[in-house]
This record gives C-alpha cells, structure tokens and sequence, in this order.
C-alpha cells in the first residue's frame, strides 16, 4: 500500500513537472517571459524586447513588448509568494513614452529584489526601463541612446504642443536622475549634444561609458546579474 501511495505520488509530481514545464515554454514562445526555480530563489524572467508598443497597434512584423502584457504581469510577480525575485532583460529600441515610463514607475515600486541587464540596446525610453530596477547592469557592447522626446504628425497648436512636451519630458528626466547616480545636468547634456546622432540632437553611449557616468550600475553579463538578484533574495530572506 505504501508503494503504491508512493508511486502515485511520483506520478503526480511528474506530470506537475511537465505541466509547468509545458507552461513554461508556451510564455517563452508568446511572451518572452519564463519562471526559474532554483534553491537558492525562484526568479522571473521578463525580456523588453523590440519596440515598446503604447496605445498603438505596431505593424504586425514588428517586434513589439505589450504594455498591457507586462503591467498585470508585475502586479502578479509583486503579489506571487512563490517569486523571489524580478530579472528584466532589455534589447530594446525605445517606443512609446507613457507605456515605458509606465512600465519603469512599477518596477521601480515594487518591493522585491529587482535586477535589470541591457544586453544588444536600452534606447530612448529604453533608458528609463533600464534604471527602474533597484540594480542594473550593461553588458560592454550594449549601446544606449538619449535624446529628446519626439512626435510624428500634424502639430495644431504650437505653443501648447511645446508645454506638453517639456512637461513629458520633464518626467523622463526627473524618473531617469531619481533611479540612477547620474546628474541632472549630465543627463540634460548629453540628450541635447549635437553633431551625435545625424538629424538629431542627443548622443549615444557603449556599455562602460553608461557606468562612467552614473545611468548604470556595473557592467557585466547574465552571471552577474544572477548572482546579484541572488544575493538580495538571500538578504531578504535573512530579514524575513
């Protein structure tokens, strides 16, 4: 009777298993995004890839991050006992401010350990997402791009269309110097530089330079990362 009881329960966790692991891979595939348990702390993994999509649906060939994917999804890691721990890995273009800026606003207000990695590119709001994250990290040649907000379209009114923007703006600037250890006036600097970016104001900077400057944390690379999310799992433990 014990074996069988035994027996049973292997099966049961067995398929349990592959459930999750079926699981899994299906987030992977439509959502770039996976659970890893591990003993030492169950992390999520969120990948911000492409081109960040706003109130507007991107054409269908674009690679695209769904901020209406992503806000409930951190609602749920925040709220989920069984995650420890948040890894955000970015290859992005930029996109949508508000959807980025929305995005970067609850991961900066979420209570668990939160590491980001820009590997590839972290550009335009970008930027923002990157530094939301209690840790961030660069791998060396990972490129980030800062300039001015921009906007394509018919402008009506002039003046009123200049206050609007410098007030988003604003908010960019003021998010991106209260996460990170980069100065205002650095920062303002370097998304008003000419003679950068052709067509453009702004500038463009590798992964050592973001560092240099404060936007950034360390440089490093996945292992990095990792053992860092894992030690302030481990501190949060210990507090616990």
């Amino acid at each position: 009777m014990e074996n069988e009881l035994k027996n049973c329960q292997e099966t049961e966790n067995e398929q349990n298993n592959e459930t999750s692991g079926d699981i899994n891979a299906q987030n992977i595939k439509d959502f770039g995004m996976t659970d890893v348990e591990n003993p030492r702390g169950n992390i999520h993994c969120l990948t911000i890839v492409g081109q960040v999509e706003g109130h507007m649906l991107l054409p269908s060939q674009n690679k695209s991050t769904k901020y209406e994917h992503v806000l409930p999804l951190l609602v749920s890691i925040e709220q989920n006992e069984k995650v420890d721990g948040l890894l955000v890995v970015l290859n992005t273009i930029g996109g949508d401010v508000e959807a980025g800026l929305a995005i970067s606003e609850m991961i900066a207000s979420m209570q668990k350990p939160t590491v980001s990695l820009v590997l590839g590119g972290g550009h335009s709001i970008g930027v923002p997402l990157a530094v939301s994250a209690r840790h961030s990290f660069i791998v060396p040649s990972a490129t980030m791009t800062i300039h001015p907000i921009r906007m394509n379209g018919t402008v009506i009114g002039v003046p009123q269309t200049y206050e609007y923007f410098n007030k988003m703006q604003e908010r960019v600037v003021n998010f991106v110097v209260k996460n990170s250890n980069i100065e205002k006036d650095v920062f303002t600097e370097m998304m008003m530089k000419t003679g950068e970016i052709a067509n453009d104001v702004g500038c463009i900077i590798l992964g050592e330079e973001a560092v240099t400057h404060g936007l950034i944390d360390e440089v490093g690379g996945i292992h990095e990362a990792l053992e860092c999310l894992y030690g302030m799992i481990e501190e949060n433990k210990a507090i616990k």
